[in-house]
């Protein structure tokens, strides 16, 4: 996959950082030492736990190396490095993980929770934040696109670019973890984001959940298949009272503390 676009994904950093936001407001931490955040994108969760916790050391990690640039532009004493979820392992053990829109990007959640888990120790905590959209008309939509066009063959399986399947119902993850953890709270929440337009909206998933299609794309394909696709949305998300079009984006919150 191509690396990422950080200029792409903080257009609507407000709206992407508010659900960051409330999943830390959860966390029954007071005085950490260290915490990582996985999967950090541009930083903008790494700055949210810096701000609550000042004294504790903070560390974002990320597979995009311009994500990665783009954090440490933008807080440039906190710590940043390459690693990926699904095979990182701690060097330190830590106070806090915190996962914010990363791990619905992998595969075998019944697998990939437990370990996470177990690499805590007694009293860590473990939050994680995932997007889950995908029976959302966008990205319905974005899957009925990629069969229906002259660039099917290139996709193929659109069900396969989408993701479909990695996500599990809020209470398997508590099933999950339960029997790991001293306490689990796992909630889901829909949030309703007025967009300007249906391009709006595309240009919200350009930079996430569209990235496995358009990789798979020559330019003269990606143009025809944005182009079906945003006529898919228009008609996808009516208008609403004041013209705008409205996002629904339901996200899984997972917060889940060892036995200390």
């Amino acid at each position: 996959m191509t690396d990422w676009n950080p200029a792409l994904y903080t257009r609507f950093e407000d709206e992407r950082t508010r659900p960051a936001a409330e999943l830390l407001a959860r966390v029954p931490l007071t005085e950490p030492r260290l915490a990582y955040d996985l999967g950090c994108g541009p930083g903008n969760s790494t700055a949210l736990i810096a701000a609550r916790f000042p004294e504790a050391e903070v560390i974002g990690l990320d597979t995009s190396p311009a994500m990665l640039e783009s954090a440490r532009a933008r807080l440039p004493d906190l710590t940043f490095a390459l690693a990926d979820a699904a095979t990182w392992t701690l060097e330190r053990a830590p106070d806090l993980i915190y996962a914010n829109a990363v791990l619905q990007w992998l595969p075998d959640h019944p697998v990939l929770l437990p370990r996470l888990f177990d690499l805590l120790a007694p009293g860590v905590v473990l939050a994680i934040l995932m997007p889950d959209n995908l029976a959302e008309p966008s990205h319905r939509l974005m899957r009925e696109t990629a069969a229906s066009g002259p660039w099917a063959e290139a996709i193929g399986d659109p069900a396969l670019a989408g993701r479909l399947g990695r996500m599990l119902e809020p209470a398997h993850y508590y099933d999950l973890l339960a029997p790991l953890a001293a306490d689990v709270d796992v909630w889901r929440t829909a949030y309703h984001h007025p967009m300007a337009d249906a391009a709006a909206i595309v240009a919200w998933v350009r930079a996430t959940g569209l990235r496995p299609f358009l990789d798979l794309l020559d330019p003269d394909q990606t143009g025809s298949f944005l182009a079906a696709y945003e006529a898919a949305i228009e008609s996808g998300y009516p208008r609403r009272s004041d013209g705008r079009r409205l996002l629904s984006f339901p996200r899984v919150f997972i917060v889940a503390r060892k036995d200390g």
